[in-house]
C-alpha cells in the first residue's frame, strides 16, 4: 500500500482527534491528512495543534484515497448522502460508526467503494485500544491492510467476520465500562474498610494496570494466574468465594449478552 495514500478523517470529535493524534505520532505527514470539521473555533485548533488543512466542506473530503468516518451512527445517511455522488470505485471509507454494518454503508455509496467497519475502544484515547475490522464486500486486501494500519496508530487491530462485530462490542467496545465499574467498586470498598480515597485509587488502579500486563506478557490463562494468588483457605480465596456466592459470573454474562442484543437492535 503506497504510504502517501491521503486519508480524510470526517468528524473531529474526540475520537476523531484520537486518531489524527495517532496518526501524527506514528509518521504519518500533516500534508497527507485533511480534517473536517464545521465549528470554525475547534477547526483553528486542530490546524494549530497538529499543522493539518481542516475544511468546513464535506466536499474537500472527495479526493482523498481513504475516509475515516468518525460521526454519529444517525449524521452517516446525511454524510454519505452528500459525499456519495463525489466517491469513485477503489476508495475506502473506514466507518467507526457503531451498529452500521457495511451492507447499510454501501447502499449509501457508489458501487465499487470499498468499506471497512470499524468497532474501536475508549482506550485508544491513550494509544492503548483495540479495534476489530470487518471487511465490505468490495475490499480487497490492501484496502483492510490500510484501514490496519491506520487504527494501528491507536492501539491493537484485529479482523474478525461482520457476523461478530456485536460479540465484539460486548467485550472490547464497552468493555472499558465493565473495568471502570471494576475500579469504582474496589475504591469505594477500600475507602469502607477505612484506607484514604488517594491512597485506595492508587492501590485499586495499579492493580488492575499491573494484572492487565501481566495477561499480556504472560499468555497465561486468567484462572491459572488467580490460582497462582490464591492460597488454601487465605484472604484471597475467601474474597474470590464471596464474588463467585453473589453471582459475579453470570452477572458479566447476563450483561454482555444485553450488550450484544442491544447492538443488534441499533444495527437493525
Amino acid at each position: 500500500m503506497n504510504e502517501t495514500r491521503r486519508t480524510a478523517v470526517i468528524g473531529a470529535g474526540v475520537m476523531g482527534e484520537t486518531l489524527l493524534s495517532g496518526l501524527i505520532r506514528s509518521g504519518r505527514a500533516a500534508d497527507d491528512l485533511v480534517v473536517v470539521e464545521k465549528r470554525p473555533e475547534r477547526a483553528v485548533e486542530l490546524a494549530e495543534r497538529y499543522g493539518v488543512t481542516v475544511f468546513d466542506d464535506l466536499a474537500a473530503a472527495a479526493a482523498a484515497d481513504t475516509l475515516l468516518l468518525v460521526v454519529k451512527p444517525q449524521d452517516v445517511p446525511a454524510v454519505l448522502g452528500e459525499l456519495g455522488p463525489a466517491l469513485r470505485p477503489g476508495q475506502l471509507v473506514v466507518s467507526l460508526a457503531a451498529g452500521l454494518t457495511t451492507a447499510r454503508l454501501e447502499s449509501l455509496l457508489p458501487a465499487g467503494v470499498a468499506v471497512v467497519r470499524v468497532m474501536p475502544n475508549t482506550p485508544a484515547l491513550v494509544g492503548k485500544g483495540v479495534a476489530a475490522l470487518s471487511a465490505g464486500s468490495a475490499c480487497e486486501e490492501s484496502h483492510l491492510a490500510e484501514a490496519e494500519a491506520l487504527l494501528a496508530a491507536v492501539g491493537a487491530v484485529v479482523r474478525v467476520p461482520e457476523s461478530q462485530q456485536d460479540a465484539v462490542t460486548a467485550v472490547s467496545g464497552s468493555g472499558p465500562a465493565y473495568v471502570f465499574l471494576v475500579a469504582e467498586a474496589m475504591i469505594e470498598a477500600g475507602v469502607h474498610l477505612g484506607l484514604p480515597r488517594p491512597t485506595a485509587r492508587e492501590l485499586a488502579v495499579q492493580t488492575l494496570v499491573g494484572a492487565a500486563e501481566m495477561l499480556s506478557e504472560t499468555g497465561e490463562h486468567p484462572a491459572v494466574l488467580r490460582e497462582q494468588v490464591t492460597s488454601p483457605a487465605g484472604t484471597t480465596a475467601a474474597a474470590v468465594r464471596k464474588l463467585e456466592d453473589h453471582g459475579v459470573r453470570a452477572a458479566f454474562l447476563a450483561a454482555m449478552e444485553a450488550c450484544r442484543d442491544r447492538s443488534v437492535e441499533l444495527g437493525g
